[in-house]
């Protein structure tokens, strides 16, 4: 297991848009943290009222977001729009080209979401979008899968081979995840506090698992966490 520490994660200011990276973005370039596996970006991102991404091309990319409170507007160039929630997961594949905006929906609270980018198994899909709720009971205490290559158990569908898993532990809660040999695991903690390995992470923390075996996960304080499952 090896830790990424919230602290040690790259931060830009821009007034209207508070953003921590994971991995090396936009003006934060870390040649140790460019990325794990096919998983590319983790952006934990605070917009404020009224604020937002304008339109903005992609391609080539799975772009997923997760909002952890307020509200996020979505719109793009293959005509959807919407409005993102917590519990909400969004999953915009952006193929042989899009162009979106993502905008706060309130004039006056801020939105706080997890932006993620996953590099797809192949070049050229055609763009598409999808978007799914799972409640604080379907998340609560267990590992629940909110997006597979196959779209298996209600998740979305991601042109990956790749598993992500959403949690909601309440302290002394436990769950784990079984990592076959030859996977690989990032955990984040999106929120509150959990134990893994002898090791305590708090919100904006990550680990990073390379062997396969059991990753016992259990909450310290009313947690949020996701769990991703790579090739």
């Amino acid at each position: 297991m090896q830790i990424r520490r919230a602290g040690d994660r790259g931060y830009a200011d821009h007034g209207w848009l508070r953003s921590f990276h994971t991995f090396s973005f936009a003006d934060y370039y870390a040649p140790a943290h460019m990325g794990f596996r096919a998983l590319r970006v983790i952006n934990e991102d605070r917009v404020e009222g009224g604020r937002g991404f304008g339109t903005h091309p992609h391609r080539d990319m799975e772009i997923i977001s997760y909002v952890l409170s307020g509200e996020l507007q979505h719109r793009d160039s293959m005509g959807t729009g919407s409005t993102i929630r917590p519990g909400d997961v969004q999953r915009m594949s952006a193929g042989t080209g899009v162009t979106h905006s993502e905008l706060n929906a309130s004039a006056d609270e801020p939105v706080h979401l997890l932006q993620i980018w996953l590099l797809p198994d192949e070049r050229g899909y055609p763009p598409g979008y999808e978007q799914k709720h799972f409640t604080e009971q379907d998340r609560q205490g267990t590992l629940r899968l909110v997006a597979s290559k196959d779209g298996r158990e209600g998740s979305l569908t991601i042109h990956q081979d790749a598993r992500l898993f959403a949690g909601l532990l309440a302290p002394g809660e436990r769950v784990s995840h079984v990592l076959p040999q030859g996977r690989y695991a990032w955990l984040h903690v999106a929120r509150g506090k959990v134990e893994v390995g002898g090791e305590t992470l708090s919100a904006g923390d990550a680990a990073a698992f390379e062997k396969g075996g059991e990753i016992a996960i259990t909450g310290a304080d009313p947690s949020e966490i996701l769990l991703f499952d790579l090739a």
